[in-house]
Formats: structure tokens, C-alpha cells, sequence
């Protein structure tokens, strides 16, 4: 699993390295049983704080999507192969609705990136 982070993104570094996870997850990268680096591990390697990747499996657990074990690391639960799926056709719906609008792409992901 590949994760990398942008510190001059809007996003925190901890939300960018959640997300990473949650999208592995939804594609099927990640399947429930798989584990996840240690938070030391994952930290070094992307070039940050030990406590950011903390803080980005924390709302992972609050999600349900991991499970954290002290000494044990962090598990996926699930699996979300049909979760893609969905997401993807409701992407593709979206991108029909814009062209009938007339929505330009540049303009459909600015509404979307301004959207949360």
C-alpha cells in the first residue's frame, strides 16, 4: 500500500493519510483481515509524526472500518469492493447530469472539492 501525503494541501495530513486507507479499502487493496503498517512504520516512511497516523487510524476506528489492538497494530474489518462500485456509478451519474447542464469538468470538481 502507497501512501503519500501533501503538506501544503487544505486537508490535514492525518485526514490525507485516512482517506488513502478508506479509498485502498473501497477498491479492494485492503481486505478485511489485512493489517495495516504500525503507525511507527507508516510514519517514517511518508515523513511524518507518529502521532498523525495515530490520529488518521483513530477516525479509521471510529468509522468501523479498522480495528486497533495495542501490541496487535490495526486490522481492516472490512472489505469494499461493492462500495466502489456504487461509488464510481454515482460518479458517472454526476459527470451525465453535468454534461446536461452544460457544467464544464474544471467547474464540476471545483463544486466538488468545495462541496464538504
Amino acid at each position: 500500500m502507497l501512501i503519500t501525503v501533501d503538506p501544503a494541501a487544505r486537508v490535514s495530513l492525518a485526514e490525507q493519510v485516512a482517506a488513502q486507507v478508506r479509498v485502498a479499502i473501497a477498491r479492494g487493496d485492503l481486505a478485511a483481515g489485512d493489517r495495516l503498517p504500525s503507525a511507527r512504520d507508516l510514519a517514517a516512511s511518508i515523513d511524518v509524526n507518529m502521532h498523525t497516523v495515530l490520529r488518521a487510524y483513530a477516525r479509521l476506528q471510529e468509522d468501523g472500518l479498522i480495528e486497533l489492538r495495542r501490541g496487535r497494530g490495526a486490522t481492516v474489518l472490512r472489505s469494499g469492493n461493492a462500495s466502489f462500485d456504487r461509488l464510481r456509478s454515482l460518479v458517472g451519474e454526476l459527470r451525465d447530469q453535468a454534461d446536461a447542464l452544460g457544467v464544464p469538468l474544471d467547474q464540476l470538481m471545483t463544486m466538488l472539492q468545495g462541496a464538504r
